[in-house]
Formats: C-alpha cells, sequence, structure tokens
C-alpha cells in the first residue's frame, strides 16, 4: 500500500485539550496587530497534567501557521524536548525533565490558522488548531 498524504493525516488525534492531556493548548491573541512580533504559547497538558517521565513523555511540539488565501502553510518551528530523567543509574533516576512547553514567535500581514502538533512516544500524533485576524 502506497502512503500517501490522507493516510499520514489521518495518524493524527484530536480532542477537547480541557478534557485530553496529548492535545497541544494554543495561547494566542485572537487579533494581532499588522505585521508587529507576537508571541505564542504552546503547551500540552494544560488542565490535566501530562507525565513528563522516561517511560511516558511529549517529545516535540511542532507549529506552523496558514495565512488565509494562500495555498501552503508556513514551518513557524519545533521544540524539542529530550530530558525525561534518563539517567546511566535507570530511567527517572535524573533530577533534569524537560517540561513540554514552547513560545514561538513571528509577524504576519495576514489572518490566518495556527496549527500545533505533538508526539507522545506512547499515544502518538496530536494535534490542535487557532484562527488569528490580523488588524
Amino acid at each position: 500500500m502506497a502512503v500517501t498524504a490522507e493516510t499520514f493525516r489521518d495518524l493524527f488525534q484530536s480532542a477537547d485539550w480541557k478534557q485530553e492531556k496529548h492535545v497541544p493548548v494554543i495561547e494566542v491573541k485572537d487579533r494581532v496587530k499588522k505585521g508587529e512580533i507576537f508571541n505564542v504559547s504552546v503547551t500540552i497538558g494544560k488542565e490535566v497534567a501530562h507525565p513528563n517521565t522516561t517511560e511516558h513523555h511529549i517529545r516535540w511540539i511542532d507549529m506552523y501557521f496558514h495565512p488565509q488565501g494562500e495555498k501552503f502553510p508556513h514551518h513557524i518551528g519545533k521544540a524539542e524536548f529530550t530530558a525525561h530523567g534518563e539517567s546511566t543509574e535507570g530511567p527517572d533516576k535524573s533530577t533534569i525533565y524537560t517540561h513540554h512547553a514552547a513560545v514561538l514567535c513571528f509577524k504576519t500581514d495576514k489572518p490566518g490558522t495556527i496549527y500545533a502538533s505533538s508526539y507522545c512516544n506512547i499515544h502518538g500524533l496530536w494535534q490542535n488548531a487557532k484562527e488569528i485576524t490580523v488588524e
């Protein structure tokens, strides 16, 4: 079976982030100023905490912006989380744990949709989206 964009798209899960700990929560103003840099915060497990252990953790968050009227989205950035308590002494023996949250900044002259995806090492790919307007 050939892999197509549709089969890959079907791998992404989505749900209400207030009830599901894997969904990326996108926090950004609903209206941003044209041409001014603004912050977008993306976190995992805002209402329902997601574990951050060697055995169960969020590996990365990826963010895209799709300007209204354009064919393709723009990749804004990716945050990778690589410290989950691993140690030469064994799983969860370290005191270093990367928290699964990121703040990325960009500017735009067009309204559009911010897309965020995340990867849980046990539960796979998750996604969310948020529209913004430009004034």
